[in-house]
Formats: C-alpha cells, sequence, structure tokens
C-alpha cells in the first residue's frame, strides 16, 4: 500500500497597498485637490470639510508622501544645526529651545557637532547639511576659536548665528553678556567692596572675553584697581584650582566668576581655606543653573535666558524660509542679575 502524501500551499500575503490621497478623497467625500491642500497645510479650506479629511487621514492611516512634497514646494521641513559642544550648559539648553520652537512650526532638526571651529570643520558640516536636504542652518559656535574675519559661512542657505559679535550678513542672536558682566561687577561694588576679582573663561572664547571685557570697563568707570585675570576652563576643577590661589589673598573680599560651575568649585576653594562666604568673600556666577540655587550658600548670579535666544534663533530662521522675515537683525536678549546668599556687604 503506498502513502500519499498531501501539500497545502498557502498563498503568499501580498504588501498592504499604501493609501493614496484618492483613497483619502474618496472616504471623505471630497476632492483630491482638497485632500491635497489639507496634506500640505493650505489655509483656503473650509474648517469642518478639513476635519472631515483629517479624520478620513486617521481612520485609513494615510502618510503624507513627505519627499514628494519637497519636490513639489522646494522645502523640506528640516533644519540643521552645527554645534561646537553638546558638553555646554548653555548649549544644550538653546539645543533643546530650537528642537523644541521647530517642532511647533512642523520642522525637524539635523544636528552636526564639529570638533573644532576651523574653515574646513565648518564647511565640512555645510555639505554634509545639504545631503540631508535642509532649508535652513543654525549655528551655536565660538567663532572666537579662529578669529571672526577667518570664518566664512557658504551660502545658498538661510542662517542664523548664535553669537553677538560675528559681523556675518544673517540673523545674530545671542544673550546680552556685556550686560550680564557689569550687572555682577557693579552689583559687587555697590556692596562696598573697593574691587572685584575675575575667574574668566577659556581665552578663545568669544563669551568668555565679552564677559571679561564688561568685567574691566565696569571697574574702570568707576576708578577701581583692574585685579589680573584668573583663566579657568569652565569647570568646577578650574575654579577650585584658581580659587586655592584666592584664598590665601586677603585682600580678595570679591570674586566673579564667568559662569557657575567655576564658582562653585571658587566656593569649596574658600570653604577649606575658613574664610567665609560671603562674610569675608562675596562670590558671583553666571548662567544661574538650576543647581545655582542650591550651591551653599546659595549662588547670587546672572540668569541667562537660553530658551529666549533658542526660540528667537528659530522664528528669524523660520520667517527667512518662508519668505516672511524682514532685514537680517542683530538681537540680544537681556540678562538679569539673581541676588542670594553668595553675596553680602564687605566684611
Amino acid at each position: 500500500m503506498s502513502e500519499t502524501t498531501t501539500s497545502t500551499v498557502i498563498p503568499a500575503r501580498g504588501r498592504r497597498r499604501e493609501v493614496s490621497m484618492a483613497d483619502v478623497a474618496a472616504a471623505a467625500g471630497v476632492s483630491g485637490q482638497t485632500v491635497s491642500r489639507v496634506a500640505n497645510g493650505r489655509t483656503n479650506v473650509d474648517p469642518d470639510t478639513r476635519q472631515r479629511v483629517l479624520d478620513a487621514m486617521a481612520a485609513l492611516g494615510y502618510r503624507p508622501n513627505s519627499a514628494a512634497r519637497a519636490l513639489r514646494s522646494g522645502r523640506f521641513r528640516s533644519i540643521g544645526v552645527i554645534m561646537f559642544s553638546l558638553s555646554s550648559y548653555g548649549n544644550t539648553r538653546t539645543l533643546d529651545a530650537l528642537a523644541s520652537m521647530a517642532a511647533a512650526s512642523g520642522y525637524s532638526i539635523t544636528l552636526i557637532t564639529v570638533q573644532s571651529a576651523s574653515q574646513s570643520d565648518v564647511s565640512g558640516a555645510f555639505s554634509r547639511l545639504r545631503e540631508h536636504a535642509v532649508d535652513g542652518i543654525v549655528i551655536l559656535i565660538e567663532t572666537h576659536r579662529l578669529g571672526e574675519n577667518e570664518l566664512s559661512i557658504p551660502s545658498g542657505l538661510p542662517v542664523v548665528v548664535v553669537d553677538s559679535s560675528a559681523d556675518y550678513p544673517y540673523a545674530v542672536v545671542d544673550n546680552d553678556q556685556a550686560q550680564g558682566a557689569r550687572l555682577a561687577t557693579e552689583h559687587l561694588l555697590d556692596l562696598g567692596h573697593e574691587t572685584v576679582w575675575h575667574v574668566s573663561g577659556p581665552l578663545e572664547s568669544f563669551a568668555a572675553g565679552r564677559r571679561r571685557d564688561a568685567w574691566r570697563a565696569a571697574l574702570e568707570d568707576r576708578g577701581c584697581r583692574v585685579p589680573e585675570v584668573q583663566i579657568g576652563d569652565w569647570t568646577a576643577d578650574s575654579g577650585h584650582r584658581i580659587g586655592d590661589a584666592l584664598a590665601n589673598d586677603p585682600a580678595v573680599t570679591a570674586v566673579f566668576a564667568a559662569n557657575d560651575q567655576m564658582a562653585l568649585g571658587v566656593i569649596r576653594a574658600l570653604h577649606e581655606a575658613g574664610r567665609d562666604v560671603p562674610g569675608q568673600v562675596s562670590v558671583v556666577g553666571f548662567d544661574d543653573m538650576p543647581e545655582a540655587a542650591n550651591f551653599w550658600p546659595p549662588l547670587t548670579t546672572v540668569r541667562q535666558r537660553f530658551e529666549r535666544v533658542g526660540e528667537e534663533a528659530m522664528s528669524a530662521l523660520i520667517a527667512d524660509i518662508e519668505g516672511t522675515g524682514g532685514e537680517h537683525a542683530r538681537t540680544l536678549v537681556p540678562t538679569s542679575l539673581v541676588v542670594r546668599a553668595s553675596s553680602g556687604p564687605r566684611g
């Protein structure tokens, strides 16, 4: 008796057909042109009709073809960001605001970090962003790293620079670094201190240079002696190292540090040397990072509005992309002094 073997052929499941604009039009009872207007964000559609189309899109799982839409409109709804460092507190806060503002406006973000602000690195970043098909670019970079006159930004795309001294034919947005440093220095002088020592950021940093120059100008305007600048690297460790030396000088009664992290290091060194803060030495920082209110003592500092800078930069760029912007302007976002317990009258 022979054994019969049977087999069942299971038909391959066909690939699901993409939902088309025509499918949405049929489901919503409108024309394909109306669906196209809704998909492309046009405003010349009756609100009830728009909602009916959106409901049909959701029910059918329709996804607009962004590549085809970009070819038709010449826009990719994408913005490039070139950034020097992700480790900087200010840069990360600004980037977060840029991304939030872009998302709210219907744009995505493509981020490229560069190792240095050299011409080759910046030009290379531009080339890579062009490959990603972006509509415009925001640059967050300390141009002092190679000299403002040496950095040439490729043309052909809308650009916004987050920097308050660069002389580019683009919109420029930044916190008012000089205003903040002057507020910090004058606050300490108003408390009766004869002069103010300064713990600066790196010499190659644009922001550090602006704060350093404003500190010096504030002292000179009051006829005060200008102590030797102490150069740090933005870290609490460098503030502690410099603070060790300052703590051993009885003439030091007021210190303005160019960021909160270095101020933290200075305060620790003063504590270790047995010098009371603010009874013997007052300390002021810069940034107003969230932890500043929990230093001991809570830190007097200059508040920068990084979120506002990001929002202003992204608004200017999108306006340029969409053709609604005016003349390229330089926008300085005001800073403010937050007085806490680390500063007091000269003892």
